[in-house]
């Protein structure tokens, strides 16, 4: 893309005006322009991630249907708590695909732009005339990110599919609770996070990618791809040695000592010792060195098979002593353990804090608004909160349609007037 401050150089990279400090001091996606179409997660969480390090971020949304997200979480002041973090950093504007006349409009955004991010279910941007195919005749050096329950081709690419299925289909509900009990979920959106973080890497892998070609591509990322692409070593373990991983509580098969156990004050602590040298550091903060030597012990396989036994021993130990005693011997010894934290830890804990893990962004209505910080941390140019999601659905039209693509006061009242933005 070539912008009024940009030039393109042979290689598709671009050069601004700027002196080669401010370049240093830009943020890292600075000139990269985003079309955010789609709702709740997996799509928009992708830009978001783009946005924190400084890509523009354009979120579409209907005029008639704004994003549910917008009313998610625990509400205060008739405000949704989570649309502020996953709407971060970007504009809002609203278009009617539906209409010829908003698919015009979009295919002239589609010209400045460098990502299009969307996560309808296969068909629609088809149906709508955008398909990546025409996207790319307009602009050969879109990207196009598309995230669905089941990816773009396939028996099921059609069908309907949410986190929570292709968590299932993904095989984590699987191994997800305790053995005597039905299948548990994460009470977190994993499968929809898993799948905008696979999609963010593919869209800076394309982006790089652009710098040789010239050209975009599209990146498909589904949902139960991206929850089987952390499932470890389940399909070996099957196809090879006729294991199937079966729901295991709060240990992982053949792994030990991996638990938790509790303390004097009725507190679980989070202990991982089952690296050989760990579990002799272990050993010795129990003032049990003895342990490590033991034939039921001294191994990984050997502590596998006598994991149930190991962890009373353990426990037996944590139980003597207080959390916060235990935690400074294991931290001393240099056995990983914490405990678990609620909501209420983290904001507390000073370590969040020194990581700027907990940042406060001004919210129009609620004021100071705390939210998670960005994740990675570059040292040269770390990621940025600008600003929480727009609280009006398309406060930014007129920035976005009057300034980019130049469109008079009229077009944009009779636009308006046609419910087309």
């Amino acid at each position: 893309m070539t912008t009024d401050n940009h030039t393109m150089e042979a290689d598709g990279t671009t050069l601004g005006t700027a002196t080669m400090n401010e370049q240093q001091e830009r943020s890292p996606l600075e000139g990269i322009r985003v079309l955010e179409l789609g709702t709740l997660l997996a799509g928009p969480f992708t830009g978001r991630m783009l946005g924190d390090f400084g890509a523009e971020i354009i979120k579409i949304e209907a005029p008639d249907k704004a994003d549910p997200m917008r009313q998610w979480g625990q509400q205060k002041d008739g405000e949704g708590l989570w649309w502020p973090i996953q709407s971060r950093n970007k504009k809002s504007v609203t278009l009617n695909l539906r209409t010829q006349e908003g698919q015009n409009i979009f295919r002239d955004l589609v010209k400045e732009a460098d990502i299009v991010i969307e996560n309808f279910r296969p068909g629609t941007m088809e149906k709508w005339n955008l398909s990546y195919e025409e996207l790319s005749e307009i602009n050969p050096r879109i990207i196009m990110t598309r995230t669905s329950g089941y990816g773009q081709t396939g028996p099921y690419h059609k069908r309907a599919g949410f986190g929570s299925v292709g968590e299932a289909m993904g095989g984590i509900r699987h191994v997800t609770g305790f053995p005597d009990r039905a299948p548990s979920r994460i009470g977190v959106s994993l499968g929809d996070t898993l799948a905008a973080l696979f999609a963010t890497i593919g869209t800076l892998t394309a982006l790089n990618e652009r710098h040789f070609s010239g050209k975009g591509q599209m990146v498909d990322t589904a949902i139960y791809e991206s929850v089987f692409s952390v499932m470890e070593s389940t399909i070996p373990d099957y196809l090879l040695a006729g294991y199937v991983r079966e729901r295991m509580g709060n240990i992982l098969p053949g792994v030990a000592p991996s638990n938790i156990y509790l303390t004097k004050e009725n507190t679980y602590v989070v202990i991982g010792g089952n690296a050989d040298g760990v579990f002799k550091r272990l050993c010795e903060a129990m003032g049990q060195p003895e342990l490590f030597e033991s034939p039921k012990y001294h191994t990984h396989h050997a502590r596998s098979e006598h994991m149930t036994e190991l962890d009373q021993l353990i426990e037996k130990w944590t139980k003597s002593i207080n959390t916060k005693e235990l935690l400074e011997i294991l931290a001393e010894k240099g056995v990983p353990s914490g405990r678990i934290y609620s909501a209420k830890d983290i904001v507390e804990d000073p370590h969040y804090a020194a990581r700027d893990m907990i940042i406060k962004t001004e919210h129009p209505v609620l004021g100071e608004f705390p939210m998670p910080g960005v994740v990675p941390k570059l040292s040269r140019t770390p990621g940025k909160v600008k600003h929480v999601g727009a609280e009006s659905i398309g406060k930014d039209n007129a920035a976005v349609y009057g300034k980019l693509l130049n469109y008079d006061e009229e077009k944009l009242k009779d636009l308006k007037d046609h419910q087309i933005i």
